[in-house]
């Protein structure tokens, strides 16, 4: 599969969600929504929030909830979806701090700013752009937080170091993710359908780990939470980037 036909076939199942949880319908079916989506955020989260940015949630954890995020600080979630980690960030840091959303899908982008607005949260900002090129200047952000994102990438390298570039010493990654099996089979590995139901190009537990360290990250833990697929589970992964 080529990167450039993987990121498209990305861009268009995720813009397809966007248009029917803008419809009212949710984002995945009734097996899947055991594993995905609002189910792994808190009641007292959700009911603070417009309907349509939880029926947008297709992420496979809750990173604002490993995140630690506090008064003033400043946020990144890369792949940023209908915004409902930006709502919720920006809310964590309150009117000092500022929460950044960055998505590669226009339907996403729409619907994460009119989420914003129904939510009432002005500290705020949504960028069209990818996560292999985050569109921010170096040493910009506290956090960098993600939703079951990263796995859909096909040059992970590339969003680890971007991730790292955007960050300021002493900050940090709290990120939610799918995490391969070893043992995954090629033929889960290559169907495209299996990528963009973020699968098939997910990283195993080590090589996560390692990335991470070979990036220059230091207190890096990734741990499976709970399974998603036969040959995948989701997990939480945080690291920091040195200094202070």
């Amino acid at each position: 599969m080529r990167d450039d036909s993987v990121r498209e076939r990305v861009r268009q199942h995720y813009a397809e969600l966007a248009m029917a949880a803008d419809g009212g319908a949710t984002c995945c079916t009734p097996e899947e929504r055991s594993v995905f989506g609002a189910c792994r955020y808190q009641p007292e989260d959700l009911a603070a929030l417009p309907g349509v940015a939880a029926a947008a949630s297709i992420g496979c954890g809750n990173p604002t909830a490993i995140a630690d995020l506090a008064e003033g600080e400043v946020v990144l979630d890369l792949g940023s979806g209908g915004g409902i980690d930006v709502i919720l960030s920006a809310r964590r840091v309150g009117a000092t701090g500022r929460a950044y959303g960055l998505d590669m899908t226009d339907e996403m982008l729409e619907l994460a700013r009119r989420n914003a607005a129904t939510a009432g949260v002005t500290n705020v900002e949504f960028r069209k752009g990818h996560i292999e090129q985050i569109p921010l200047p170096d040493g910009a952000v506290d956090v960098v937080i993600s939703n079951c994102v990263i796995n859909l990438s096909t040059d992970k390298a590339a969003v680890i170091a971007e991730a790292g570039r955007v960050l300021r010493a002493g900050g940090r990654l709290a990120i939610s993710d799918v995490i391969a099996d070893p043992g995954m089979d090629e033929a889960t590995r290559h169907d495209i359908d299996v990528w963009t139901g973020c699968v098939a190009g997910a990283l195993t537990r080590e090589s996560y780990t390692n990335l991470l360290a070979s990036t220059g990250f230091v207190d890096v833990e990734v741990f499976e939470t709970h399974r998603v697929h036969a040959h995948a589970g989701s997990a939480i992964v945080r690291a920091r980037k040195p200094g202070s």
